[in-house]
């Protein structure tokens, strides 16, 4: 077995370490928003902005008409400088009025894009994301009955034992009086 190998003192610690020569430490990367920031805006300069920017602002854009029965879907860039498209979704039978006022669209979607940024529209019929059913009005509540008829009512269903058929009874009553009205 080898002799045992001391520790070195503080002091001489202190001299070796002066002695070598250390690396320096390994910087962090730097943050991702910055590192892509140049990549982003170039990849935005070459391609535009797509769907997604249409899709934040399309009421603004085509109007409160005709952005409750349509939605952009995606936006096509055309190959080696061809024509661009935009694929629109529309609710149910709509799509023959949009179809209609497509040019008025495009010339809306280009004002916000830039000149000529699409130059196709494709209608494709479907149910919208974002909207939920239409809002129904809250149900109106039936008048309630007169005294008169109530107490006719009443006295018919006197002979009626109390509980749970009696107050059927005289839901159902109610009922029928207020619809032959």
């Amino acid at each position: 077995m080898p002799p045992r190998r001391t520790l070195p003192t503080p002091q001489e610690a202190l001299a070796i370490l002066s002695r070598k020569r250390t690396r320096p430490p390994v910087r962090p990367p730097p943050p991702a928003g910055r590192a892509l920031r140049p990549l982003l805006k170039e990849l935005d300069g070459k391609f535009g902005q797509g769907a997604g920017a249409l899709a934040a602002r399309w009421r603004e854009i085509v109007g409160p008409d005709i952005a409750r029965r349509t939605e952009p879907v995606k936006l096509v860039k055309g190959r080696n400088g061809g024509p661009s498209s935009l694929e629109i979704r529309v609710a149910g039978p709509s799509a023959a009025l949009i179809q209609h006022q497509a040019h008025e669209i495009l010339a809306r979607v280009n004002l916000f894009l830039g000149a000529d940024a699409v130059q196709k529209m494709r209608v494709v019929q479907g149910p919208l994301r974002g909207a939920s059913e239409p809002q129904r009005p809250p149900p109106r509540r039936p008048k309630p009955l007169d005294a008169a008829e109530e107490a006719k009512l009443a006295a018919e269903l006197a002979e009626a034992p109390e509980g749970p058929l009696k107050r059927a009874l005289l839901q159902l009553g109610r009922g029928v009086l207020r619809h032959n009205r």
